[in-house]
């Protein structure tokens, strides 16, 4: 369902909203709307205008090339550094989906006094990520190896050291971490101040830092037509996150899922008897244990466990539940269209 002009979070799959509404509705009381931009790329924003029609056409800003997380969130600091060099900035993904807005919205704030609080770049806690305590062991998420508390707010929030970053683990090692109590999953929200993070990559990555540097007031379309291609295609985790002198890590106090696999159905539509999801115009008889969803046409399953199945008018997805994570694996495999 998921395709590059309509990617998941421009998707109803758990409410009549998106992703991507659901995402703005909850900073709604922490960020002023005028402070919140959608960065996206150009095949995206006819969508994303039909999704949220009263948004500022101006606060979307379509990247002219896909150049991955590190240019995102120097675009974002650029964006917010332009307009108040001593700005915080909090880098969040359409694609999660959070119930509890209300413990969201708190931590957040906290989030943000904590980044503002030390400064423009002086020693405090560096570069801030958000830590969401792993309840089974994932091998389609990157981790955090935890380190001492730094700071512990009035409403119980915890700022932790992170130690390192760590990749997306084979079963045995999710495992072993989930064991050891000592990593969480990388939610991939960010939180900084503008200074701070200039001063990471003008050491680490001193192309970002001269486009966050450069970066200009008022419109800025012009500016990142010409100069955002040019940077290197790189993810803020190995550029700047891995590299940076002091990173620590709110402990998500909110329920966190990340809406990639469609194993996440489970947890958010009613299964019946026979532990089975579906959305759709789906019948089945001798099914345990599958999630299926017609776009269209009917599914029918008959005496099968634990798949998943979902029908789009131009294809149709068969995958053992267990597999969800390789569905990526398809892709260079399939016709232009269905991408």
């Amino acid at each position: 369902m998921s395709r590059a002009s309509a990617p998941k979070h421009l998707l109803r799959l758990f409410s009549d909203r998106t992703l991507l509404e659901e995402t703005i509705l909850r900073l709604k009381g922490v960020v002023a709307a005028r402070n919140i931009w959608i960065l996206t790329n150009k095949s995206q924003v006819p969508r994303i205008r039909k999704a949220l029609p009263a948004f500022p056409r101006g606060q979307i800003i379509a990247e002219p090339a896909k150049r991955d997380t590190a240019p995102a969130a120097a675009l974002a600091t650029g964006l917010v550094r332009a307009r108040r060099p001593d700005g915080v900035v909090a880098l969040l993904p359409a694609d999660a989906l959070i119930k509890n807005p209300v413990r969201f919205a708190e931590q957040l704030r906290q989030a943000f006094s904590w980044a503002a609080a030390e400064g423009n770049a002086g020693s405090g806690y560096g570069l801030l990520t958000f830590a969401v305590p792993p309840t089974y062991p994932a091998t389609g998420f990157g981790y955090l190896e935890l380190g001492g508390e730094l700071a512990r707010s009035g409403d119980g929030s915890r700022l932790l050291r992170v130690k390192r970053f760590v990749e997306k683990p084979d079963e045995k090692t999710a495992r072993g971490y989930l064991r050891s109590g000592r990593y969480a999953w990388n939610a991939g929200m960010f939180v900084w101040g503008v200074g701070r993070f200039l001063a990471e990559v003008e050491r680490t990555a001193p192309e970002l830092a001269a486009f966050v540097r450069d970066f200009p007031a008022g419109n800025p379309a012009r500016y990142v037509s010409r100069r955002f291609a040019a940077l290197p295609k790189i993810s803020v985790d190995y550029a700047v996150l891995e590299k940076a002198l002091a990173v620590a890590t709110v402990i998500a106090e909110f329920d966190w899922h990340d809406a990639g696999a469609w194993t996440a159905l489970h947890s958010h539509l009613a299964a019946d008897g026979s532990g089975n999801v579906s959305r759709g115009d789906v019948f089945s008889v001798g099914t345990t244990g599958t999630i299926a969803v017609s776009n269209g046409r009917v599914i029918a399953l008959c005496g099968v466990k634990d798949l998943v199945v979902v029908e789009m008018a131009d294809a149709v997805l068969v995958c053992h539940r267990d597999s969800v994570q390789d569905i990526k694996k398809l892709t260079p495999l399939l016709p232009k269209h269905t991408i």
